[in-house]
């Protein structure tokens, strides 16, 4: 029985940490980049991709006043403050109930640029 529980646990942590979500990104030179009030910086690829997990229901909605939440830093201090568009994860939909309570059902929106030098995201 504990063998079955271990594997139970162990295929939970899997699916969990497998959700992630990519976007592209531009952000003004020398500056790091947060999401979510997560406590370090995400990596930004040469090409502008963002590779993170994804976020949780209180990420979703239209900016201003929800959204993915983000900050700019330079040298230590905050740039800039603002909201992402999110997408909904549509996969997230698909999974028992169980697992849909602990999936993160918001992601970056692949199919635009979130250009945070103009403001822009298209």
């Amino acid at each position: 029985m504990s063998i079955f529980k271990l594997l139970l646990a162990a295929s939970a942590l899997v699916l969990v940490s497998a959700c992630s979500t990519q976007g592209r990104f531009i952000v003004p030179e020398g500056s790091k980049l947060y999401l979510a009030d997560r406590p370090e910086a995400v990596e930004i690829e040469a090409d502008g991709t963002v590779t993170t997990a994804a976020f949780g229901w209180e990420s979703m909605g239209v900016p201003p006043e929800k959204g993915i939440k983000y900050r700019l830093e330079k040298d230590g201090q905050t740039v800039q403050e603002g909201r992402l568009r999110p997408v909904l994860r549509v996969k997230a939909l698909f999974l028992p109930p169980i697992f849909g309570i602990i999936m993160v059902p918001t992601g970056l929106n692949p199919n635009i640029t979130y250009d945070l030098v103009t403001g822009k995201q298209e």
